[in-house]
């Protein structure tokens, strides 16, 4: 008997209240790039392994408040510390400060919609 299991993430997608405006914050100031080819309702960022998405909601979302309470999403980067530094320049905010942790020096920033996203460096 073959037993079926979850194999793991392949696409993450959040569900956002203005995508117009999240998709420009995430362009401007995290500095994600956009793939050419979107859905209607969606914006698919050049992500590796695993597609990273914005969407409009499937349903309503609270009107206020910070979104994703109880999710923790990790993006690998280059240089934690110098994307750091690069969104603090571009007005982003950050929630925690650099620290080194379990998968090596990371960071957390939020979005516009409350999303906490933890940033850290790629592991060669």
């Amino acid at each position: 008997m073959t037993t079926i299991v979850p194999i793991g993430p392949d696409f993450i997608a959040l569900q956002v209240r203005d995508l117009a405006a999240s998709r420009k914050f995430y362009l401007e100031t995290f500095g994600f790039e956009a793939s050419a080819h979107c859905p209607p309702g969606a914006v698919i960022f050049k992500t590796e392994p695993i597609a990273l998405a914005l969407r409009e909601p499937l349903r309503a979302l609270p009107d206020t408040g910070p979104l994703g309470v109880g999710m923790v999403l990790w993006i690998a980067c280059a240089d934690a510390d110098a994307l750091h530094d690069l969104i603090v320049q571009r007005g982003g905010t950050i929630l925690g400060p650099l620290a080194d942790g379990p998968f090596g020096r990371f960071f957390v920033a939020a979005d516009p919609d409350g999303y906490a996203i933890t940033f850290h460096t790629a592991r060669s």
